[in-house]
């Protein structure tokens, strides 16, 4: 065991502060990775903060952190794809049984005993449960380290692990490509991932945002078309013409809207996560045969899939680069939409600490 530099939260009303925090040595089937950057996830700030109590009880101290991109610094004796010096990603998962039916497939973010990447049962014992990637280090089985395509941006890169797939998979599994009509509603860390995918598809990419003032920004991502979807002429020219709607929204909205613009057999999936259930008239989906849907994250092979897209075609999040010190600012300004799209930590400022 050795002790790494992290940023963690002692309760649910504490800031989040610097601390030492115990990691293993790597296991013959583990790599070492000094992080480089992590990015924000609004799950971070929800974790630290327990407002998933009922669905995830936060377990103290806590670091968060799940879009990690770092240099490998140690491998395990039987580690064969990876070596020291590489670049490497770890997303939202670092265990599963990979066993079960939905391992078998490439499905782990199904897996029952999925460990999530922080907050999960840390099953070698050597915390009370994982922690995050707020840290200058962290150790992880290889089939959960992922390969970074040299050419992108590192900081821009992070986000990838959880924001990039979170949007690319349901897009990949409803078949969105050229001669489709794709809708995004909601322009924020997710849905701005979403624009960028769906235009690197092909796909005639429609954004739907509350927000005049994100038009231009919007159409700079790769939109054909921008929708305020508060102006009901305008969601009205759109009705019953879309194969396909992501839904990145995580406030309470008008869900039926957004299924009355599908078209037959369409197809909207939700990767916001609305606290309070979004009522649904069926009606709706009958009429249509249109179908309701969510979808979490990718398994780890698309997960790569996702990577290697995004070095063929110069993807990356648009982040806004932070030191550590000022993690506590930048969850009090995601609370506020405060941010382009994703806020990525350079983990080189936690060296002075």
């Amino acid at each position: 065991m050795f002790k790494a530099k992290a940023y963690s939260a002692a309760s649910k009303t504490s800031p989040l502060v610097s601390a030492q925090i115990p990691r293993r040595e790597p296991t013959e089937r583990d790599v070492q990775i000094e992080i480089l950057f992590c990015g924000i996830c609004h799950s971070d700030l929800h974790y630290a903060r327990d407002e998933w109590h009922d669905v995830m009880p936060a377990i103290y101290p806590c670091v968060p952190g799940h879009e990690i991109v770092g240099r490998v610094a140690k491998v395990g004796s039987a580690v064969t794809k990876f070596n020291a010096g590489d670049l490497v990603g770890v997303g939202c998962m670092v265990d599963a049984d990979l066993t079960c039916p939905n391992c078998r497939e490439g499905l782990e973010q199904f897996c029952p005993s999925q460990v999530l990447t922080y907050g999960g049962p840390d099953k070698h014992g050597t915390a009370p449960v994982t922690y995050g990637g707020y840290s200058d280090s962290i150790v992880v089985d290889e089939h959960f380290v992922l390969h970074i395509p040299a050419n992108l941006d590192l900081a821009g890169a992070a986000p990838l692990l959880c924001a990039g797939i979170t949007t690319y998979s349901p897009l990949r599994h409803w078949g969105v490509g050229k001669g489709k009509k794709v809708g995004i509603v909601g322009l924020g860390g997710l849905g701005h991932m979403g624009v960028k995918f769906a235009h690197a598809f092909g796909a005639h990419t429609v954004v739907f945002t509350t927000s005049p003032h994100k038009k231009e920004d919007a159409l700079r991502l790769g939109a054909d078309e921008v929708v305020i979807s508060k102006n009901a002429d305008e969601m009205q020219k759109h009705a019953g013409s879309f194969d396909f709607i992501l839904d990145a929204v995580a406030a309470p909205h008008d869900i039926n809207a957004y299924i009355n613009l599908l078209a037959r057999d369409g197809n909207i999936t939700m990767v916001g996560a609305p606290e309070k259930p979004l009522p649904v008239a069926v009606f709706g989906l009958i009429m249509g045969r249109r179908s309701f849907s969510g979808s979490a994250i990718g398994g780890i092979a698309e997960t790569q899939e996702m990577l290697d897209f995004c070095g063929t075609h110069n993807i990356t999040a648009d982040v806004e680069v932070i030191p550590i010190q000022k993690v506590n600012e930048a969850y009090e300004r995601m609370t506020k939409s405060d941010v382009k799209y994703r806020f990525s930590i350079d983990m080189a400022s936690l060296k002075s600490e």
